[in-house]
Formats: structure tokens, C-alpha cells, sequence
């Protein structure tokens, strides 16, 4: 069993890992460790046990060949990532609202919110240093100068972005307390039993792939952290072909966020058996299976959407420095419409 601890900062602004050697873990440290977090190779874990950031029980790991210890706890110190500084690119922004303190932005699909590993270029935050020139708060540090939230790559709609450090921390506090007004919409492969439900659980990382989530299976666990989303099915869509009566092909659904885990949408819905059409990550790759005489058109609309059907719809909040509600809409995407008005047919 591994204790997969949320990681926390190092005093040097690095990342601490931990983990509880399971029976069986295998021969050597060095090969257990980058099995167990893949993003780390082993070279990159052996560099690591020669300058001194793994421990066990609190007592320094000297040999990468040595073996795990059955119930023994690790810690490895990652240090932190030279940063590198994001370079201003003019790139076309729709720009919803601004002024001398914020910025909310539509965000089109493909676009990566900060550089990082894979996407230094190219991002909202390039795109808005090039248009804001140096009045983004530096909270969020050098690669990712003003941003609060984030949504995925390939998820469109709205975000706001801060101009300055106290619009930064106006923001944070509205997020922290959940006093923010997220909906989002979102086409799913089925539909939920329930019409509207909220779903309330602690999300962790997955064992199989740590990029995922995934519902805790304990309910009495106090890993991961809370993560609470409301939904309602707007419209649902045909037949499933060869599943009992009342199963919907698609569906359109309506989901609040009251808390913004790290894909938590994409993650509750894939746990109610009813993922994201276009999801590459959560989404079941099975082939799209409806009844109706237009479902080989429907079943080609979902097998051609190229991203996760997620759009962040309705983003409402308090002003952190005028004090004014504000609150902003986003209408479906080109490629979403067209995916529901495929569905529709059916």
C-alpha cells in the first residue's frame, strides 16, 4: 500500500513527496520509487539519492540499490524548478472585461494557461504579457504572473486574471471561500441516473496514472481533499443501442462548481459512469453506440470532437477592489454547438 500524501512545499520552494513502502515493492529503491511516480525516471531518482533527498523514517538513503524497507516511510525532496521567464506573444485574446485591476477572458480551446514542460509558448499568460505589458501580479511567480484559476488546456470559456498583487489576493480569498460562481457545461457519452444530483467525495490521485483523479474508494479516508459539484441535465439524447429503455446516448448537463479541485468535473462525471465526450484522459474510448435513424451522423460528430466537451459558461464574483458584483457569460463554443446539435438529431 502506498500513502500518496498531497505534496507540499519544501522550505526551499521545492516539493516533498512521501510514501509507505508496500510488502513486495521490489529489488531496489531507485527502480520502486520511478515506478511508483512516473513523471521521475530512474536516473533522475538515482541524481536524487546521490545528493542526499531521500529519507527513510527521518535517516538519509545513501545507495539506490538498497531495498525498500515493508512499512517504512520515504520522503524525497524534489528542489524547485529554475524558473524560466514567460516571453509577451500577441495572440488573439477575447477579452471580456477589463480594467485597471483584472482582466476575465474567453478562452479558446488549445490554449495552455502558463508555460510549463511541453508548452512554453503560446499561453494566456504570454498573451497577456504582451498585452498588459508589466501589470500582471507576481503572486503567482515568475511562469505564471497573475493567474488565480485555472481550466484546462482544452477547455474553453471564462477565467479571470489579476493585474496587480491585491486584486491577487482579493481573488484568492473569493476562491478559498468558495464565493465564486463557476458553472460550466458539459457534453457527456450517457447520462447520469439521476437528473440533478450533488456529488460530494474526496478526490486522490490515481495508483494507475498520476495526471489522473479519481474518487476516493474509502468514504471515511481523509486523503485527497473534498470536492463537491452539482449538476443538472439539461437535455438528454436517444437510446443507447442495446442497452435497456431509458439510458440516453449523450447528454448536456449544467454543472456548479462549490469547490475547483484539479479536474474535478472530468473526474465526477467519469465516476458516475457518464464521461466527457472527447475526453482523452477519463473519457471510455469505446466506440459511440445509439439507436435512430441519424445515429451514424451522431456517432461520427462525437468520434470527430478532437477535445473534452467542457466549457466554462457563467463566471460571477465580487470585485476584490471595487467592491461591484460582477458576473460574465460565455455561449457554447462553435465545435460544442455543433456536437449538440448532432445529438439533438437523435
Amino acid at each position: 500500500m502506498t500513502n500518496d500524501e498531497e505534496d507540499i512545499e519544501a522550505p526551499d520552494g521545492g516539493e516533498v513527496r512521501r510514501a509507505v513502502a508496500p510488502e513486495g515493492a521490489g529489488e531496489r529503491v531507485d527502480v520502486w520509487l520511478a515506478q511508483l511516480w512516473p513523471d521521475l525516471s530512474r536516473s533522475r531518482v538515482q541524481g536524487l539519492i546521490g545528493a542526499g533527498k531521500l529519507s527513510i523514517d527521518g535517516a538519509p538513503v545513501t545507495h539506490a540499490k538498497d531495498k525498500p524497507r515493508a512499512g517504512a516511510t520515504y520522503a524525497l525532496v524534489l528542489p524547485p524548478p529554475e524558473p524560466a521567464a514567460p516571453q509577451p506573444e500577441v495572440l488573439p485574446l477575447n477579452i471580456v472585461f477589463e480594467d485597471a485591476h483584472l482582466v476575465v477572458v474567453d478562452k479558446a480551446m488549445g490554449m495552455a494557461m502558463h508555460p510549463a514542460p511541453g508548452s512554453m509558448r503560446g499561453t494566456l499568460v504570454n498573451a497577456l504579457l504582451a498585452h498588459c505589458g508589466d501589470s500582471l501580479s507576481g503572486i503567482g511567480g515568475v511562469a505564471r504572473p497573475g493567474i488565480v484559476h485555472r481550466i484546462d488546456k482544452d477547455t474553453t470559456g471564462l477565467v479571470v486574471v489579476a493585474k496587480h498583487d491585491a486584486a491577487h489576493q482579493g481573488l484568492a480569498k473569493l476562491f478559498a471561500k468558495h464565493d465564486i460562481d463557476r458553472v460550466y457545461y458539459a457534453v457527456t457519452r450517457g447520462a447520469p441516473k439521476e437528473r440533478t444530483a450533488t456529488i460530494e467525495n474526496r478526490l486522490v490521485r490515481s495508483s494507475e496514472d498520476r495526471r489522473k483523479y479519481v474518487v476516493a474508494r474509502d468514504p471515511d479516508t481523509e486523503a485527497g481533499k473534498i470536492a463537491i459539484t452539482q449538476y443538472w441535465t439539461i437535455e438528454s439524447y436517444g437510446q443507447q443501442a442495446g442497452a435497456s429503455a431509458g439510458r440516453p446516448a449523450a447528454a448536456l448537463l449544467e454543472c456548479r462548481l462549490h469547490t475547483g479541485r484539479t479536474h474535478q468535473i472530468r473526474a465526477h462525471l467519469t465516476h458516475l459512469g457518464c464521461p466527457l465526450v472527447g475526453d482523452p484522459m477519463y473519457g471510455k474510448q469505446r466506440a459511440f453506440k445509439a439507436e435512430g435513424p441519424r445515429a451514424e451522423e451522431a456517432a461520427a460528430a462525437v468520434a470527430a470532437f478532437p477535445r473534452q466537451a467542457l466549457h466554462a459558461a457563467v463566471l460571477g464574483f465580487v470585485h476584490p477592489i471595487t467592491r461591484d458584483e460582477m458576473r460574465f457569460t460565455s455561449e457554447l463554443p462553435a465545435d460544442m454547438q455543433f456536437l449538440v446539435d448532432a445529438l439533438r438529431s437523435l
